[in-house]
């Protein structure tokens, strides 16, 4: 099997604002994706994956054939970074001239007895791991050893790279709608992409530079209407009334509508809140994403509401359970997508907004009407105005600053005030059964990121196939126990079904 697959050329391809040169495209990474490369060390990995199980045995053999076709006809999986020069500007994406799966694809078996709790300390060991930047952002781990004849085939990559679309999509890139499908042939080939000298790069970069100031002000400008969106800036004094009269006289004059004034979040102190370790910890359930839909329909909400529900009711039985439940609600953060519909895009496409998770209620019952009023609350608001603030954000940093300002960005949330307590995502999946390499899919769970800024805890919903793949990343010193959110996931469902009657 080789172990090097030269990428196939595209023929026609439109270049962008961002590109430019000779004979192909040069794509510049966006201020959002190269802020996930400026924060990340160590520390704060910025990886985010998922873990599929497959029915049958697998060896890294079949998947390697497998991905030597699909890289011939995904791009994402053949593009490498390109710096710029003294890092006075973001990086670029290149094609790799030949994508060395030997390094990209690997295999692992697991010890006896190969259970769940054995395959999620495998993983959380792998996602831990930073990408060597050398390579195309990617890397793939073909696991045996599951009891009863299944395998795992993990799949991370660089936030830089995808956001939670757009990872699901990458996921899927190595998967088939049939056991046996046609093999995917690639597009004509064209000329090369034209890598361009250190100095032109470097002179594109100074230009840049010399343009910033009008960039910054237009950024700031633009993201003054959002103030009261993003953490920590919106419990500065003054802040929240000045982005509410920015908002609603620039909103008047283009003859808009107002939107939806958001509550001041107060962000309480829990055991997972502070400076993360580099260490983590996973685990992950399935729920039926029938029953999901039954409770939605029983109580008029919608599935993302019942999904930060059951988010909700288990940290708030975890918190319990540790003697640590504040009597504020917990404020979450919760990523929104900005892709529209039949457009394909990379990169990352996405906000974030902050909502209650109402950890405070206890009644079940009052507790899912009042998430879903807060949820609403943002979505009205989300449909009229789309928060642009942290592209705003990511924008109004020179590029040459943009690591430092990072790092002591994360610094200070981690010492200081939280700027959230944790993060809570729900990422719509196939609603059909996928194949790898013959092999049936039986389940999918995703892996995503913890940083200083979002605390060490994240929980994300995948859907696939009928199920709801429930992810949880934790810091591994703050949530020791973490199968047991897990298992608390199950019991706040059951809670819910138990109300339905």
């Amino acid at each position: 099997m080789p172990a090097v697959v030269a990428p196939a050329r595209r023929a026609g391809v439109r270049r962008d604002a961002s590109s430019w040169g000779q004979g192909g495209v040069l794509r510049q990474l966006s201020a959002l994706d190269a802020q996930f490369l400026s924060y990340e060390s160590d520390i704060n990995v910025a990886n985010i994956g998922g873990l599929s199980i497959v029915d049958g045995q697998l060896s890294r053999g079949d998947f390697a054939e497998l991905a030597e076709e699909r890289c011939a006809v995904t791009p994402t999986l053949r593009q490498r970074l390109m710096t710029v020069p003294l890092g006075l500007d973001r990086p670029y994406w290149v094609e790799d001239e030949a994508v060395d799966l030997g390094y990209h694809v690997r295999e692992l078996a697991l010890p006896r007895p190969g259970n769940d709790h054995q395959l999620a300390e495998q993983v959380a060991w792998l996602h831990e791991q930073r990408l060597d930047r050398r390579y195309p952002l990617w890397e793939v781990y073909v696991i045996s050893g599951l009891r009863g004849r299944r395998a795992a085939v993990y799949v991370k990559a660089h936030h830089a790279t995808v956001d939670g679309v757009g990872g699901a999509v990458l996921l899927n890139a190595f998967m088939d709608r049939e056991p046996s499908p046609k093999r995917q042939q690639p597009g004509p080939r064209a000329e090369p992409d034209r890598v361009p000298p250190r100095a032109e790069v470097l002179a594109r970069s100074v230009a840049g530079i010399i343009a910033h100031p009008a960039r910054l002000t237009r950024s700031v400008v633009e993201t003054v209407p959002y103030l009261d969106e993003i953490p920590l800036v919106s419990q500065l004094p003054g802040a929240v009334p000045v982005s509410r009269a920015v908002r609603s006289v620039t909103r008047r004059l283009a003859g808009l509508e107002g939107v939806p004034e958001l509550p001041s979040l107060a962000v309480p102190w829990t055991p997972f809140n502070g400076p993360i370790s580099r260490h983590r910890r996973f685990a992950f359930a399935d729920l039926s994403l029938d029953e999901v839909r039954s409770i939605k329909n029983a109580f008029g909400v919608t599935v993302n509401d019942v999904v930060v529900d059951l988010a909700s009711t288990a940290v708030r039985r975890w918190l319990i359970g540790h003697d640590a439940l504040p009597e504020e609600p917990l404020v979450a953060c919760v990523p929104f997508a900005l892709r529209k519909k039949g457009v394909e895009e990379t990169g990352n496409r996405v906000t974030v907004m902050l909502t209650s998770l109402e950890t405070q209620i206890a009644d079940p019952r009052e507790r899912l009407q009042a998430i879903h009023e807060a949820m609403q609350k943002i979505k009205d608001r989300f449909d009229l105005a789309p928060a642009q603030w942290l592209q705003g954000l990511c924008e109004s940093v020179p590029a040459a600053l943009t690591g430092l300002a990072d790092r002591a960005f994360f610094g200070l949330l981690a010492r200081g005030c939280p700027a959230v307590n944790l993060t809570v995502s729900n990422v719509t999946g196939p609603r059909i059964p996928l194949y790898v390499c013959g092999r049936e899919v039986l389940a999918q769970y995703p892996v995503s990121l913890i940083n200083d800024a979002g605390g060490g805890l994240n929980i994300t919903a995948f859907s696939y196939n009928g199920e709801l793949g429930m992810g949880i990343v934790v810091d591994r010193a703050m949530v020791p126990d973490v199968w047991h959110i897990a298992d608390y996931l199950h019991d706040a469902l059951e809670e819910l079904k138990s109300l339905v009657g």
